[in-house]
């Protein structure tokens, strides 16, 4: 007999990135291991990033539950005279007003976990009465936001009901927290609710090594490991990258380049090893890229040359431009998370078989991923000679076509039967 979950997630098409692919393939590849999922989420929510083009990978039967939801930052909004005013957009300008820095003080110190709190009680009432009726074996909450999790507590305490945690992040370790103005009363207070979400919840799932060490030193339990993936289904049938010319090299990163990711060490080494030579050299920048990054490469004009920035494009257009690179750019976090930083798209940069080079801590759980598949190395952002060799390594090399084995453990589709073992493992047909 088919059971039903009921996945409660703020990320959902028209949102894009890595978020709301994690939660739609799993809605996708579910029921065929036995999981019939039920999608709720946001009516009104405000996205940094959209892709409409995910709307079509929706499966046409899964259904899907829109509640309204009331963010504060539509208020910041109004008084602005405009769009954009989280404050994780704020704390990347140099120049704040006294409204911006009022904003990001309350919402370090006031909106707890985060600003979608105020959906958690609202949303919980409503649940409790729908699932009395359909009869739902399971939910998943997905976070961040971690506010999500609340509803998952509250629906557990009414009702009994199932419940599985993922965390994507860390929660009172996030370093997102860190960048905030956090009185030392509110850090407590994230870590009694995490705390009571740990203990709370059935299973407890997240998508790195060392993100499951972290949470299982807090809570003292045993958290699963549920790592993103790809979807061969969404390489075009079609998909070939073009021969690589030895003395040229087509650098490509996509997602995004914020305060927490840094290629400016990269770029610097990009000059150093090549300025001096009439080469053929690019880097392509798909995605959304802080103002210092292009203010950095606007300056020079041996970079400005070299360096573009196409800006934010569908799922669907990342694939031509992987098609043209001749190695793939990762540019991890170097903060206190960084260990655990696994981007999603480095499932993706695997399955195109194209090389990759990655900035970002070589001890920790991508570069591990990297090194066993063979596709590539993590240099320290501060490896300047290092980053010089491998691209020089990359510009000379004839062919750069890698073969990694063993990539079906990271497909979407064996991932959803993980995933549907594990709520299995509890439930009762």
């Amino acid at each position: 007999m088919t059971k039903r979950v009921l996945i409660i997630t703020y990320y959902w098409p028209p949102s894009g990135g890595s978020g709301v692919q994690r939660w739609l393939k799993f809605a996708k590849y579910l029921p065929e291991a036995g999981w019939e999922p039920v999608i709720f989420t946001t009516e009104n929510p405000d996205f940094d990033l959209k892709d409409e083009t995910l709307a079509r990978e929706v499966p046409p039967s899964l259904e899907v539950l829109k509640f309204p939801i009331w963010e504060p930052y539509q208020l910041f909004a109004k008084l602005k005279g405009k769009t954009g005013g989280h404050p994780s957009r704020m704390l990347e300008q140099k120049k704040k007003g006294l409204l911006e820095k009022t904003a990001i003080w309350l919402r370090a110190n006031f909106l707890v976990p985060d600003p979608r709190v105020f959906w958690v009680k609202p949303s919980v009432d409503f649940l409790v009465d729908l699932m009395g009726k359909e009869q739902f074996q399971a939910v998943i909450t997905t976070g961040p936001p971690h506010s999500l999790h609340l509803i998952g507590r509250g629906l557990k305490r009414k009702t009994g009901v199932l419940w599985l945690a993922d965390f994507r992040d860390p929660w009172s370790q996030w370093e997102f927290l860190d960048a905030l103005p956090m009185q030392d009363w509110v850090r407590k207070k994230h870590r009694k609710l995490e705390q009571s979400v740990l203990k709370e919840a059935d299973e407890v799932v997240t998508i790195s090594p060392t993100f499951r060490n972290d949470l299982e030193a807090i809570a003292n339990r045993k958290v699963r490991l549920l790592t993103n993936g790809f979807d061969p289904a969404d390489l075009p049938r079609d998909f070939q990258r073009k021969e690589k010319i030895p003395g040229r090299l087509n650098l490509v990163y996509t997602g995004i380049i914020d305060s927490i990711r840094n290629p400016i060490p990269l770029l610097e080494a990009l000059k150093e090893e090549f300025s001096a030579e009439d080469v053929q050299v690019q880097m392509t920048f798909v995605g959304k890229v802080s103002e210092q990054v292009r203010g950095f490469v606007q300056a020079d004009s041996w970079l400005a040359s070299r360096i573009h920035f196409p800006g934010y494009v569908s799922h669907q257009e990342v694939f031509g431009f992987y098609a043209e690179a001749d190695a793939l750019v990762l540019i991890l976090t170097d903060t206190k998370n960084a260990k655990g930083n696994i981007p999603g798209k480095l499932f993706e940069y695997l399955a195109t078989k194209i090389p990759v080079l990655a900035l970002g801590d070589p001890e920790g759980d991508s570069a591990l991923i990297l090194k066993n598949a063979g596709a590539g190395v993590v240099l320290p952002h501060s490896d300047l000679a290092g980053i010089r060799r491998r691209l020089r390594e990359l510009f000379e090399s004839t062919s750069l076509q890698i073969d990694s084995p063993d990539l079906e453990k990271y497909s979407r589709r064996t991932l959803s039967f993980q995933l549907a073992k594990i709520l299995d493992e509890h439930s009762v047909s």
